[in-house]
């Protein structure tokens, strides 16, 4: 029996040439959350992480905040999926930079009808699994954590491997994942109580340690 704490990475580089990078707010923000983790005198017995550099520099962030040394199991399948591949299957057009609030909304609109037809199984982007495997890629993080794991378990990937395990966990529509992963915040923390049988939700996408007046301006979303 444990507790899994799934992490979001911290913000990435939205709009930039190369996204898979965190920017300094989001490094900011994953040492935080180290830090916030050693304040609640928590630790770890196991760390997961997907193979993505925005993923592993957070770990190394929350390392950094939370003197933890624990080396992170690697797992490709908690890696995100492709957004731009996602969007070219059903807009096979040059995307304009999201450098305004029209076109940042016109992107994440095309994502979520992507998404809706790739979990579908309606499209298939290229370069990217189909959505039965993307699931089971993630979906094989957690039985491996029910099976070989206990105590507590971190978990650090992006918020479509993070919405699927709440998605599967609770039995959601495809529709209704895309909308949880839309909503999953930098650096939040979802937790999942677990024994060999199960895991439970018990808190998703909360922020306590940026909890205070200070830190109002680190929420992110991208």
């Amino acid at each position: 029996m444990g507790n899994l704490y799934l992490v979001r990475h911290g913000q990435a580089s939205f709009g930039a040439e190369d996204y898979d990078q965190l920017s300094e707010l989001g490094r900011q923000q994953s040492v935080r959350l180290g830090a916030y983790f050693r304040e609640k005198g928590l630790s770890f017995d196991t760390v997961l992480t997907g193979t993505l550099r925005r993923q592993t520099q957070t770990y190394t962030g929350i390392q950094e905040g939370g003197n933890f040394d624990l080396e992170a199991l690697r797992w490709p399948g908690l890696n995100e999926f492709d957004s731009a591949a996602v969007i070219a299957t059903i807009y096979p057009h040059e995307l304009e930079k999201p450098d305004s609030p029209e076109r940042y909304r016109h992107h994440f609109r095309l994502l979520r009808d992507g998404l809706t037809q790739w979990m579908n199984g309606v499209v298939n982007p290229k370069g990217m699994p189909s959505y039965q495997d993307f699931r089971h890629g993630v979906t094989s993080a957690l039985d491996h954590i029910r099976k070989n794991c206990h105590g507590n378990v971190l978990l650090v990937s992006s918020g479509g491997p993070i919405a699927t395990a709440v998605g599967h966990v609770l039995g959601t529509a495809p529709e209704t994942t895309i909308e949880l992963n839309m909503r999953i915040r930098n650096s939040a923390v979802t937790e999942f109580a677990f024994n060999p049988k199960r895991h439970t939700l018990v808190t998703y996408n909360t922020l306590p340690h940026l909890d205070h007046a200070d830190h109002a301006s680190w929420i992110t979303f991208t």
